[in-house]
């Protein structure tokens, strides 16, 4: 669907923790598993913006690997910290989402 950047703005950072907790991931296969959502708007500048922002307010863990191509890669996986503000995510998510179903039903 076109157009939904403005819309992600404010849930893409809980998407990418959502990825981050199935496994240890990296940017570009982070970026490929939204595309594959359906997320085609989301380019690797962008997901790279969000990993340094989770780095530095200490959400996930870091560990750089040897890559076959280029430099070492990062790869991320949650920590305690992470996990809980995908909790916390989920949370404002079921809310937001909930009171929107309510608007889109007349209110009722």
């Amino acid at each position: 669907m076109d157009g939904l950047t403005e819309m992600l703005k404010g849930t893409l950072e809980g998407c990418v923790l959502e990825i981050i907790s199935d496994e240890e991931t990296y940017g570009y296969a982070i970026t490929r598993r939204l595309n594959e959502l359906g997320f085609a708007d989301v380019v690797e500048g962008t997901v790279y913006t969000i990993l340094l922002r989770l780095e530095r307010n200490g959400l996930v863990q870091v560990t750089k690997r040897p890559s076959e191509v280029g430099p070492p890669r990062k790869f991320y996986v949650l920590n305690d910290a992470g996990r809980k503000e995908l909790a916390t995510f989920w949370a404002k998510w079921q809310y937001v989402s909930s009171r929107i179903d309510k608007l889109k039903e007349g209110g009722r």
